[in-house]
């Protein structure tokens, strides 16, 4: 069997999309199964040198951009290029998802979507709208919808070339990642070959994620509709007219006419349900996200601890007793201002038993910084434990951010925050303060809780990466990891993972229709539950070694079941079977009934 994976992470793990394939495709599991795997994107710069175009070892066997053919692809490719004026690229490249992981070879196929022949693509969004009403006249200038409309049908094409047709004895499976692998998707139904299966993999529901984020209300608001919307049966646009404006709803729509549907989390699956009544009676897999998962001793675990604990002390000049993170994206999704919230509750906590924490918010929303900017920044005004407004510091949306942790500090003396706006975690990456031989490893094997209370969390998976360390890992209950735990741990999570909720609605509040909430109805709820979250977590941190050695051993057990070779054994494979067996039902009720014309 072929899985071809369509992406916008075909050549860099970028996001979750990312870690989720390398899960995927390094699970032995999965490797007995497919024979062959296959990712699909656009390729976004035409600048790089050729050499690079597939990523750090990748290996081009064929591209028009650069002449090179190493195999006699020239003639197979040409023809697809010339119909719709676009570049190929065709190679493998290697895809390891950490240690203890063995490296896994794909095949990748990138298509140059800057040019393309306009005659053809209009058809091809004629037959979208007709088909699957995508209306992409109305979506063309937003190039983040355009260049996977303009990839879907050179890039199916350029699967046949390679062997990829989908045959009797070899199923061919596409699996549309996000809105982005959807018209590749749609591109192949309406080819029409019986053995061509294709998969919506819904990481998230889009239309819902840009809700959530705008609305004041937040996940307060939303969540509540959705519990109103379950009982009185309306969509998602009987709520939010405004979403038909937004270029990936309509995409998403279609994804109904998939064979299967995946979603990384329970609150996903009931997300698609609101989001059209098309959805309501088709079959949705539960196919959760796995979380990597390695074994610490616990002196391996405390000398991992002791490095983020020296670098604190290098930057704040007091060596602390507890070390937290949060490694994300700086966006509001994070909901990181709840972090803050909870470390403000913690700190009289702390302070009352003479102790005191430090932490560590890993994220950028402008890419790696080079070397000679972090140590000018770090001479000049101690970054990154201060920040100053403007690249190559904090930009693109982390400035809010900056100044709340620069608030933070200056309120606070038992726990201080850093904000580390960069790409890697090294000294050469992150300065002359961060001792010599740290790595992210430490970060992950060495944090004593990971904050994670996001407003919007389809699945969460950096959430949940330090649990087999011992972590304690405070999770959002909108996040679908969390789902995932408590389905592994009996229905009773271990002391390793504390839940928040933000979206139980106060007594006084219930009555109220949960469209109207407020910024100030959320800011109530959030504070009581944070001051809640800090008392529990104050009670949880470890305090002997004992106390450690018991988060250690905990994490570590429920970390094995969450592991992306028990995902794809237990949620993964089985969904694949059970789309693959509902076609040959299909075909058998096809071979037995006969033949009706329809005459008007």
């Amino acid at each position: 069997m072929i899985a071809v994976h369509v992406t916008h992470e075909a050549v860099e793990k970028m996001g979750g999309i990312g870690a989720v394939i390398a899960g995927l495709v390094t699970s032995p599991n999965y490797q007995q199964v497919f024979d062959r795997t296959v990712l699909v994107g656009p390729l976004f710069q035409t600048d790089r040198p050729g050499r690079e175009r597939l990523g750090v070892g990748g290996k081009i066997m064929y591209s028009s951009l650069d002449g090179i053919d190493e195999g006699n692809w020239t003639q197979r490719f040409r023809p697809i290029e010339q119909t719709y004026q676009v570049d190929l690229i065709y190679g493998t490249r290697c895809i390891n998802d950490g240690p203890g992981q063995k490296p896994v070879d794909v095949e990748v196929i990138l298509v140059d979507v800057f040019r393309s022949n306009r005659n053809r693509l209009n058809i091809f969004k004629g037959e979208l709208f007709t088909k699957f009403n995508v209306p992409s006249d109305q979506f063309e200038k937003i190039w983040e919808f355009e260049q996977y409309v303009r990839l879907a049908e050179p890039g199916y094409e350029a699967l046949h070339v390679i062997g990829c047709e989908g045959k009797p004895h070899e199923p061919l499976v596409i699996l549309a990642h996000e809105y982005m692998g959807l018209p590749l998707a749609l591109k192949a139904m309406l080819d029409g070959r019986h053995k061509v299966r294709t998969v919506f993999y819904a990481h998230e529901v889009a239309s819902v994620r840009k809700i959530v984020e705008t609305h004041p209300g937040h996940d307060l608001m939303f969540y509540n509709v959705l519990r109103q919307a379950r009982q009185s049966g309306k969509t998602l646009e009987d709520y939010f007219p405004e979403v038909h404006s937004f270029y990936k709803h309509p995409l998403i729509k279609a994804a109904r006419m998939c064979d299967a549907i995946f979603a990384v989390g329970d609150h996903v699956g009931h997300e698609m349900r609101f989001l059209d009544a098309g959805f309501r009676n088709i079959q949705l897999d539960m196919v959760y996200n796995g979380t990597p998962t390695s074994r610490k001793t616990l002196p391996e675990r405390l000398n991992h601890r002791r490095a983020l604990r020296e670098y604190a002390r290098n930057l704040f000049g007091v060596l602390p007793d507890y070390v937290f993170t949060h490694v994300a994206r700086p966006v509001l999704s994070k909901g990181v201002w709840r972090d803050l919230r909870v470390l403000h509750d913690l700190e009289p906590l702390l302070a009352a038993e003479g102790r005191s924490a430090a932490f560590f918010m890993l994220g950028t929303l402008a890419g790696q910084r080079s070397t000679r900017d972090v140590l000018h920044m770090e001479k000049s005004y101690g970054w990154p434990a201060h920040h100053r407004l403007g690249y190559p510091d904090l930009c693109n949306g982390e400035e809010t951010l900056g100044e709340l942790f620069e608030q933070f500090n200056s309120q606070h003396q038992a726990v201080r925050v850093v904000l580390v706006n960069q790409f890697g975690w090294e000294r050469r990456l992150c300065g002359l303060r961060m001792p010599e031989p740290m790595t992210f490893e430490d970060v992950r094997a060495g944090s004593d809780a990971e904050f994670g209370m996001s407003v919007y969390e389809p699945f969460g998976i950096s959430q949940l990466e330090p649990l087999c360390f011992g972590a304690i890992c405070l999770v959002s209950n909108v996040c679908g990891c969390l789902d995932f735990a408590r389905s592994c741990s009996g229905g009773i999570v271990p002391p390793n993972i504390l839940e928040s909720d933000f979206i139980q609605l106060p007594l006084e509040k219930q009555d109220m229709d949960p469209m109207q909430l407020t910024t100030a109805d959320r800011d109530m709820v959030e504070n009581a539950e944070c001051f809640r979250l800090a008392q529990e977590l104050s009670r949880r941190l470890p305090r002997t070694q004992d106390d450690f050695a018991a988060l250690l051993e905990s994490g570590y057990e429920l970390g094995k079941k969450l592991d992306w070779d028990q995902v794809v054994r237990q949620c993964f494979l089985p969904a694949i079977d059970r789309m693959l067996r509902a076609e040959e039902l299909e075909e058998e009720v096809e071979r037995t009934t006969p033949q009706m014309r329809l005459t008007g």
